[in-house]
């Protein structure tokens, strides 16, 4: 509470201060060895672990001394060097994440290379943009609200709708909506990538009027219950589309790869091809292991570079497309006709509903790591900013040509380790990714990366998905009846993701309804679409199902209230000695009151230290 009431005169003094101040404190902090070094230990950031580094250290009689870093509150001015350093560690912390989504679609659709290098670009420079509005926490005039949540919660281009789009563009190939040549090729379709875009746009209204529901309606009507399976259904079909790249790319499966005539192409799936991939997976694992502070955060885009620069001495780089790339670019320089396509709009709301729970939790993530409070009106008036900010950025961002943008929670875990919850360093950030959008030859490099790297890259990033949802579905009691609404939900989701065309024929319309044929297709198309379908399900099951008490959760809570009051008033003592007092006290008692049963003390409650006797006295009752 003081922190916050801290950062909030902080920030009061500072909207407050003359121009003359605000300038002189600026040419101090530019010109000056404390406001572009400080006193932090950059030492720190760079030290990596080896093996065996504690025993080494022992045996050369050296002490290992970790020291502890300050903390950076919100509004804490940060020296410049080191803003730079943890501005460019969260913008490489998510970069991965930003430049997936659009080679992914990209390709789904069949996309012109330079098309492709230009929607990498345009998805760095409008995340860089919808993140710095996020920081900034724009207050609305004349109300109580807010565009933006305040904290370093960036905005990325969202996994989500990697797996809606896998399931719109073939229904549009089949449908006509988009060009196949004679012999049944799909050739490329811009519109159908422009009806994506419109589609979002609209239903993104959706978002922006949850944000102004009370946070606490919301988690009732989509609690984790629901949310945590939807978005291990994303996971999943996200997890098949990485593994395809890994094994050669995912649209030359059981064929030549990537291509008859290019470079080093090989058959799906040999061996040249794994491993590749292998060796980003296992790279991004040894940093992770042995690498330094700066590197954790950054081991994924880490190991995409180590493959990269195998991969280019190998010979399986293409630089046709870079040397032919311009030397900047920008939003806009590529257009798409805007369109509604009536199938989607069902799919792509239930897409926002998800993306809105999922901000919830981040930027709740975000307030915890950056020791803000979790609960009260500041709390909640952060949630609300935050959430708009993510509608309103799946509106802009389509209006910018790019799929709908999501709150990132990769951020946080830089937040943590560096412990700087600053917004000038989140500023940093966002000037890194504007650069790395602006210079076209550095989209077009990402674009040309072999999809066996790129492959083994994302396979680590969507499994993260996964593990997300299956944590969220962790800190659930999972009552039988919380079990009941998970299978009824998972049943559908996993299936449909699994045999994605399970649907597919169970409509016979051939009449001229143009107006029913797309109602029927959007219903095939929300049974097709694993985490439609899940989400659906878990909000049915979970409002038609009364809440009750589960008799197994009520054993274990008594067996933990049993434990926790065994262990009371005895908090002093070591555990081996808590437990050892104990039960003399049970076996006491025992003796006094003979009982037809033993007691079995569970298992938990084993001696986890060696409990020395020191004999004080050589009396047998003492000893005993």
């Amino acid at each position: 509470m003081d922190q916050v009431l801290a950062d909030a005169v902080e920030q009061d003094n500072v909207k407050r201060a003359p121009v003359k101040d605000v300038v002189k404190k600026v040419v101090r902090k530019w010109t000056t060895k404390d406001g572009l070094l400080g006193d932090y230990d950059y030492a720190f950031l760079f030290t990596p672990s080896y093996p065996f580094q504690e025993y080494l250290a022992r045996k050369r009689g050296v002490e290992l001394v970790h020291r502890d870093q300050p903390f950076f509150s919100l509004n804490a001015d940060v020296p410049v060097v080191l803003g730079m350093i943890l501005g460019l560690q969260h913008s490489l912390s998510m970069l991965a994440g930003v430049i997936s989504p659009p080679i992914l679609i990209s390709t789904m659709i069949n996309l012109d290379q330079s098309v492709q290098e230009y929607l990498v670009s345009a998805s760095l420079i409008v995340s860089s943009l919808m993140s710095a509005i996020q920081i900034t926490r724009v207050p609305i005039p004349f109300t109580s609200y807010y565009v933006g949540s305040g904290l370093i919660s960036v905005l990325g281009t969202s996994f989500a709708s990697i797996t809606l789009v896998g399931n719109v563009f073939p229904m549009m190939y089949d449908t006509g909506f988009c060009p196949v040549s004679e012999d049944g090729t799909q050739l490329a379709c811009p519109d159908g990538y422009g009806a994506i875009l419109g589609t979002a746009c609209v239903c993104g209204l959706l978002e922006v009027a949850m944000s102004f529901t009370p946070a606490n309606i919301l988690q009732s009507l989509f609690p984790k219950i629901v949310t945590g399976p939807v978005i291990l259904c994303i996971a999943f079909s996200l997890i098949k589309s990485g593994f395809s790249d890994w094994a050669g790319g995912s649209g030359c499966v059981g064929a030549i790869c990537p291509s008859e005539g290019a470079p080093m192409a090989g058959d799906w799936g040999s061996a040249r091809f794994v491993g590749l991939g292998f060796l980003v997976f296992s790279t991004i694992i040894i940093f992770e292991k042995y690498g330094a502070p700066i590197m954790k955060s950054c081991a994924v885009i880490l190991g995409l570079l180590v493959g990269c620069i195998v991969a280019a001495a190998c010979g399986y780089f293409n630089k046709t497309s870079i040397d032919a790339a311009p030397g900047g670019t920008f939003i806009w320089v590529h257009t798409f006709k805007l369109s509604v396509y009536g199938p989607a709009v069902l799919p792509m709301l239930v897409l926002y509903i998800v993306l809105a729970t999922e901000a919830m939790g981040d930027l709740t993530a975000t307030c915890d790591v950056s020791r803000l409070e979790t609960e009260g009106a500041e709390y909640e008036s952060r949630i609300q900013g935050g959430v708009l900010c993510d509608g309103l950025s799946g509106i802009l961002s389509g209006l910018c040509t790019i799929t709908p943008m999501s709150t990132f929670a990769q951020n946080n875990g830089v937040i943590s380790i560096t412990k700087c919850a600053s917004r000038q360093v989140g500023y940093w950030c966002c000037f890194f990714m504007f650069l790395m959008g602006i210079v076209a030859k550095f989209g077009a490099a990402l674009v040309a990366i072999p999809k066996p790297v790129l492959g083994g890259m994302t396979t680590f990033l969507f499994t993260s998905v996964a593990v997300s949802g299956i944590k969220i579905i962790s800190t659930i009691p999972l009552t039988r009846r919380d079990r009941f609404v998970l299978t009824c939900s998972l049943a559908l989701g996993i299936g449909a993701v699994l045999v994605p065309t399970w649907f597919g024929t169970f409509f016979h319309y051939n009449g001229s309804n143009n107006t029913l044929q797309g109602f029927l297709n959007a219903i095939v198309l929300i049974m097709e679409s694993g985490f439609a379908v899940c989400a659906i399900v878990g909000v049915i099951m979970n409002q038609l199902l009364p809440q009750e008490l589960d008799e197994e959760l009520m054993d274990d809570i008594e067996i933990q209230q049993e434990n926790l009051s065994m262990l009371e008033g005895e908090d002093d003592q070591p555990l081996s000695l808590r437990v050892l007092s104990h039960k003399a006290k049970e076996a006491a008692s025992e003796s006094a009151h003979p009982a037809q049963d033993s007691i079995t003390y569970p298992q938990s409650f084993e001696l986890k230290e060696d409990v020395k006797v020191t004999e004080a006295s050589s009396s047998d009752g003492e000893r005993k």
